[in-house]
């Protein structure tokens, strides 16, 4: 493998890797063996390196933790049947995380700095990388402000990392869902376009009343109205409405521009589905469940890629969905999505990076 940056490695004296058990993974709960880092300071991104993944020294007084400057990204690398790693999309997710940055008054990290950091890493950290389909390596690149202040400013240093973990499944069953008219996950204005920290952390309070309701995740509505429908939990979200697929704009600042989304998107146009990127209303789907004209409804994302819907409670009332067809739309695009990210389907769109 090619790089532009020499980035020096610390080779961890103790893989986990004999101990770890490919076969019972849980999301997000197996860390692979190294970690990169990258440190902010005067001006400039420094000291990048590949060290082994450990604790991290924190000062009681660190920026991040008391005004939450704390950006992330969520990407997947896969395994084909020749042993290849294939990144899927990793330059989105590097624009996508500059944008949060500049939102966040955060530093923007170079593409070359982030692309290569991942590159090394999974190379050196190859065999941590399932085979098999749905299995895959969830990466998670994260900044944070490293200032030990106690002041309302943008910190003037700031850390970079990238750790990975081997996962299966996110979502082994269809899930129900909830529309949501109290709480808000973002208004215009405000952070709703920014992967931030500070989203998740207001979202898990309604997520977990739905929770105890039965429902595995909330339709979260505008801030304004609670008329439309924005994101389905930590997804986008997308209706098959009498063979129109109907999913919510990215441009009013309220919605995260989901990976998964856009080429979703990109594929439904390519293959001449008709497409509406427009807020569907509540009483649009509830009017649509009432007459059965509402043929699906899933979430996109990095975790899940497409997380089918079973039952929506809209006004306090369930409505069971369709049961989901071979044939239906978001089982052709997830089919297609990963027949890229294994390396069956060739890809045609420049999505895929080989290691």
């Amino acid at each position: 493998m090619k790089t532009s940056l020499a980035i020096p490695v610390q080779k961890t004296t103790k893989s986990k890797l004999p101990e770890t058990d490919f076969s019972t993974l849980v999301f997000g709960k197996t860390i692979s063996d190294h970690m990169f880092v990258a440190d902010y300071k005067n001006g400039e991104w420094t000291d990048l390196r590949i060290e082994p993944y450990g604790a991290l020294d924190i000062h009681p007084a660190n920026a991040a933790l008391h005004y939450g400057q704390s950006i992330f990204e969520g990407m997947k690398a896969y395994k084909n049947e020749k042993g290849e790693i294939l990144i899927f999309r990793g330059d989105a997710n590097a624009h996508r995380m500059n944008e949060s940055a500049v939102r966040m008054c955060m530093p923007e990290i170079p593409e070359e700095i982030f692309m290569e950091g991942l590159l090394q890493l999974l190379d050196l950290d190859r065999d941590w990388v399932p085979s098999g389909k749905g299995a895959s390596l969830y990466i998670r690149p994260y900044m944070f402000a490293t200032d030990n202040y106690i002041g309302v400013k943008p910190s003037e240093t700031y850390k970079f990392i990238i750790f990975t973990c081997p996962v299966g499944a996110y979502y082994s069953k269809p899930v129900n869902v909830k529309v949501e008219t109290d709480f808000t996950r973002a208004t215009e204005g405000g952070t709703g376009a920014a992967k931030t920290a500070g989203n998740y952390a207001a979202s898990l309070f309604p997520a977990l009343q739905a929770q105890r309701a039965g429902y595995d995740q909330l339709l979260w509505t505008d801030g304004k109205s609670h008329s439309k429908i924005e994101e389905s939990g930590t997804m986008n979200v997308m209706f098959d409405i009498n063979g129109t697929l109907i999913t919510a704009p990215t441009n009013t600042g309220t919605i995260l521009k989901g990976i998964t989304r856009d080429s979703v998107v990109q594929l439904a146009k390519d293959w001449g589905m008709p497409l509406e990127e427009r807020f569907l209303t509540v009483s649009e789907l509830q009017e649509a469940l009432e007459k059965g004209t509402l043929r699906e409804a899933f979430g996109t994302g990095t975790a899940a890629t497409i997380a089918h819907i079973a039952k929506i409670n809209v006004n306090g009332k369930d409505y069971i969905l369709p049961e989901n067809k071979a044939n239906a739309f978001s089982n052709k695009v997830l089919n297609e999505l990963d027949g890229i990210k294994y390396g069956d389907i060739a890809d045609t769109r420049g999505w895929i990076v080989k290691i």
